[in-house]
Parts: structure tokens; sequence; C-alpha cells
């Protein structure tokens, strides 16, 4: 799974990606800061299964803060988006390659009004042009591929009796589009598969937005709620748009993971409040303390909910742990591992992601806290932990 942070130059995109993975990004407050894309993992927030058993867990990969587990997923941060980068300006193209393998967007807003769609200081800014500008270069971004050979595309469905699905699909593989997504966006639409030649060119721009937004969904990433016209864009843009919106206080989010780094500080990210550890400097105390106002104005940064909300609201992904009677490995590390599963996914999708063979020899899987077996039907549900039963 790959998310991809979009968002116009200076929107806080390199502080949102830092503040989620503590990875070397730069930062500065002019446009076009991040050129080549930054990867990185950043982590889901679930409770922890081995403190149903009065234990906590030993992760392989990601990390546990007291009765929470964070599961890593990768994220991308790639360059600031302009108007027209879908014909090719500013780093249009790039930005658009490099978006392709994204399951979904998480759209950096800019909540200040004190910068322009390009990035450079102004005042008092309709920060809902930047929301519609990203989705017009998307949507755009969409059509162009579709419309590249549509008509002979189109052609060659009705007089080869092919399906419309199959053929989108293909066209668009590399942007993870599948043919049920396809089909899908079909029965939205209400367009007629066996006839795309009839089809408008609205007919075909409505399609290809339907597709978009199903295949590449996004969440807005109200940033810099803490600066004096935060609040009230926010909810200006709040009631414009049905895109999942969070206010974000990247800036925040991001003091508070390095003086935790630090030792100076225990932060649980997500969390309200954190626990001093260590006396503070002046200049320390004084950054907190601008940090804690903002947070208690706004139930914390709002970056962890973010990340969560992307994963497992937009993308439906579950949280599974592989787990024996024992919960621990030969090495005696309890759950050590935690696998983020696609909607939908079965024990038996569940036995093949941790092997080939478990998967080809799959049994039955057995419930680690219910002690019930269930079968290679059985839909996964969320913090599930399983033995897999292989003959």
């Amino acid at each position: 799974m790959l998310i991809g942070l979009v968002g116009r130059p200076s929107s806080g995109k390199s502080t949102f990606f830092k503040a989620a993975t503590l990875a070397d990004a730069e930062i500065a407050s002019y446009p076009f800061t991040t050129i080549k894309p930054n990867h990185a993992m950043a982590y889901v927030k679930i409770k922890d299964l081995a403190v149903d058993f009065g234990k906590h867990s030993n992760p392989r990969e990601g990390y546990v803060k007291k009765d929470w587990r964070f599961v890593p997923f990768e994220l991308m941060d790639v360059a600031g988006l302009v108007e027209g980068a879908s014909e090719g300006k500013g780093l249009g193209n790039e930005f658009l390659n490099d978006l392709a393998g994204a399951d979904a967007f998480i759209h950096v807003v800019d909540m200040s009004g004190e910068y322009d769609s390009e990035g450079k200081p102004t005042e008092n800014y309709d920060v809902s042009q930047d929301v519609r500008m990203i989705e017009n270069e998307l949507d755009l971004w969409y059509l162009g591929i579709l419309t590249k050979t549509w008509e002979k595309f189109a052609r060659i469905v009705e007089t080869q009796k092919t399906k419309l699905s199959e053929s989108v699909a293909k066209q668009f593989s590399g942007l993870k589009v599948t043919e049920d997504d396809v089909k899908s966006v079909l029965l939205k639409t209400g367009l007629n598969p066996d006839k795309p030649t009839s089809w408008n060119q609205e007919d075909v721009k409505k399609f290809s937005i339907a597709l978009r937004k199903t295949t590449k969904p996004m969440i807005i990433a109200a940033n810099k709620i803490d600066r004096p016209l935060g609040k009230e864009n926010y909810e200006k843009i709040k009631l414009k748009f049905d895109y999942p919106i969070v206010p974000c206080y990247a800036e925040g989010e991001l003091v508070l993971r390095q003086a935790d780094k630090a030792g100076l500080i225990n932060y649980i990210p997500g969390e309200k409040d954190y626990e001093k550890k260590k006396e503070l400097s002046g200049k320390q105390q004084e950054a907190l303390e601008q940090v804690d106002r903002i947070m208690n104005d706004n139930n914390g940064t709002g970056i962890q909910e973010v990340l969560n909300k992307t994963v497992f609201d937009l993308l439906k992904y579950i949280a599974v742990y592989p787990a024996g009677s024992k919960l621990s490995d030969s090495k005696g590390n309890v759950l050590p591992d935690c696998y983020l599963m696609p909607p939908d996914s079965t024990a038996l999708d569940f036995a093949f992601r941790l092997h080939t063979d478990i998967g080809k020899n799959f049994v039955k899987a057995i419930h680690v806290k219910t002690k019930q077996a269930v079968g290679k039907d059985y839909k996964l549900k969320m913090g599930d932990g399983l033995e897999i039963m292989v003959r």
C-alpha cells in the first residue's frame, strides 16, 4: 500500500511528511522544495492485541507505545502541483508519474490563506481554489489517458465484442485500476458499456472523474489550523466539499515527535497531551507551550487521525495478527507481525499473505481469543488474531 501526499507548493506537505515519518525531508518556504519524491514509513495506530493477554507485543516492524501498536505503511511526498500540471506545467508530468502507484491521496491544504496557488506570499487567499485546482488536475490526468485513444478504443470494444471493463482496466493498469473498479464505476454512472461509441464528451468526462474518485480516493488534511485565519477557512471548505476533512497542525506534530525522539517528553501520536520527562530549556518550554495551546483548541494535531482515516476509512484496510496459542515466536517475541489486509480479505487470503505454501496447505484458522475455528471464506475483521492450521 502506498499513500501519496498531494498539494500546491508551500502547503506544508514536507512538514506533514516529516511529522508523520521523522524521515529527512527538506522543508522551506519556497515553491518546489521537493523535486524527487520522498518515501518513508508512516504508521497507523491500533489497539495492541497483546494487551488483552496481559502482555505487550514486540513488533518486527513498527513499534508499540503503552497499549498502542503502530503498524507501518509507505508514505510518499511528491513535488507541489500547480495549475496546468496535467499539461506539463511546473513539475507536472513527473508529479503525475510519481502518483500513478498511489492507492489514495492525502491532500494537504494550507488553511492560512497566506500563500497563493503557486506558493507565493499573499493575503486572504481563497483556499477552496487549491482543492478545486488539485481535483481538476487529477481529473484531467485521468481524462487525458482515456481520451488519447478513445475513438479507436470504443470501436474495437463494439466490433470485437470485448468487455469495456477489461479494456479500460488494461489501459489504466499502471494506475492500479482493476476490472472490478471499472465495473463499479459503470454501475454508478449508468453509462452503457456495450455502446461506448455513443458516449459524448461529457459522458467520457463523467466516467473518467468517477474512475479517479473510485481508484484514487482522497482526504483533506486542513493544515496550518494554528494561523489567524486557519479555523475560519477550515469551516468554509467543510461546507464546500464532500471529502473527509481533518484540521491539522503538522508543525506542532513535528515538534512533539522530535521532542519525544530526543527523550524530552513521552508523546503517543494521536493523543491530546504528553508527559514531560526532563527539564526543558526556555526555548523548548516556549515551543511546547505554543503547541499545547493549539492542541487544546483542536483535540490534538490531527496528523495521526488523517493517517488512520486514510488507511482504515478511505481504503478500508484491516489490521490482522498472525497469532499462535502462545502468542510468541521461537525467540520469545510476542506477536512480532501485524499485516494490513485489503477490504473483504478472507482467512485464505491472509494465509497466502503469510506464505504461498501456507495458503496452498490451508486447513482452517483458529481465533486466538475465542479459540473458535473458521474456514477459508471467513471475512477478516479489524484486530483479528489468527493461527493458520495447515495439512
